[in-house]
């Protein structure tokens, strides 16, 4: 963005709870609602928006990333380019909500798309998992039944560190022969509860293991031999991570939230293609206003999941769409120009 073209911001930023329709288990936490950062960026005439959620696991909660934009809101009104913002905050739910403001506002001062600033070429839709809380096996079987008369062909399953991981697999593929599907431990598997899994992953086609092992037990890769594709998601925050998971996992899981903002996860995606990952784009949930930016970058992934405003109890209006599997986002729900100003 070139500062001395416009005038000065006025940033406003407030927190809004997402209640969830109903709660979400996995590994460790239940969520019952999701409260997101929402930072707009005005500058007379047009009005840029990001959200941000943060990082539970990692104490970036919505408050405290609230205060971080306020510590820098007179900066930030002062004008500064998204480059100069990965200097000025560190990765987090913070840098995601103010930089995708950013780019947001640029799409519409220059009547154009996020699509055109970046470079990218924009799909009609993208197919996205829609993700099973790891609820009794029963539960489970029925949740995936309704993804599948709602269109469904890709799913992701929650795992949890118990004993009913089998029993939930096993219902999931039962009630979706034909679904593509992925599993989610959250951290919860040993070396040897994966290896314990591996027939019913195979019996059942997984595709992939997101997260088997707990941050920090990244060695419980090495020699590890596994023949369904592993993910990394929790043990790869930002672009920094990706070295120490070289030859470890086969698929990297990129969310706006934990490299912070679509400025850092489109460098963070060129640099795993260079070092021969598979791309995958996540969320921490959210409405379609974070499901905007994820889009973007999802036209790069081999692997979307982009489901959080199914979770949510009211979606933004307008809001991304999902049919036959797909996730479908108009530019007019964010990053695109607008017909009047904001």
């Amino acid at each position: 963005m070139t500062r001395d073209r416009h005038p000065p911001l006025t940033l406003s930023a407030h927190i809004e709870k997402l209640p969830l329709k109903q709660p979400f288990h996995i590994t460790g936490y239940t969520f019952t609602a999701c409260d997101a950062l929402v930072v707009s960026l005005h500058d007379g005439e047009f009005t840029g928006q990001g959200e941000g959620l943060g990082v539970y696991y990692r104490d970036d909660t919505p408050a405290a990333m609230l205060q971080q934009v306020e510590r820098l809101c007179g900066r930030i009104e002062r004008g500064m380019t998204r480059e100069e913002l990965l200097e000025l905050l560190p990765a987090g739910g913070a840098r995601n909500a103010v930089d995708c403001a950013l780019w947001d506002l640029e799409a519409k001062r220059g009547h154009t798309s996020v699509w055109q600033l970046a470079g990218l070429s924009r799909p009609a839709s993208l197919l996205t998992t829609y993700t099973l809380s790891a609820d009794a096996p029963d539960e489970v079987g029925e949740a995936a039944r309704d993804y599948a008369r709602q269109g469904a062909r890709a799913l992701k399953l929650k795992l949890k560190d118990d004993h009913l991981n089998a029993e939930r697999v096993r219902a999931v593929r039962a009630a979706c022969p034909g679904a593509w599907l992925m599993v989610d431990a959250n951290q919860g598997l040993t070396r040897e509860t994966l290896m314990q899994m591996l027939p019913t992953f195979v019996e059942a086609g997984v595709a992939v293991v997101e997260q088997p092992f707990p941050v920090g037990r990244e060695a419980w890769f090495d020699g590890l031999h596994y023949p369904v594709p592993l993910a990394a998601d929790e043990s790869v925050q930002d672009r920094a991570d990706l070295a120490g998971l070289d030859g470890r996992v086969q698929v990297i899981n990129i969310k706006l939230d934990k490299c912070g903002g679509l400025t850092a996860g489109l460098a963070m995606a060129r640099e795993a293609q260079r070092r021969g990952f598979r791309l995958m784009v996540g969320n921490m949930g959210g409405s379609s206003l974070s499901m905007g930016p994820a889009f973007v970058l999802g036209s790069l992934c081999s692997v979307v999941d982009l489901d959080g405003p199914m979770f949510i109890q009211a979606d933004r209006e307008p809001g991304v769409s999902y049919r036959d599997g797909h996730i479908r986002c108009p530019d007019g729900i964010w990053g695109g120009p607008c017909a009047l100003p904001a």
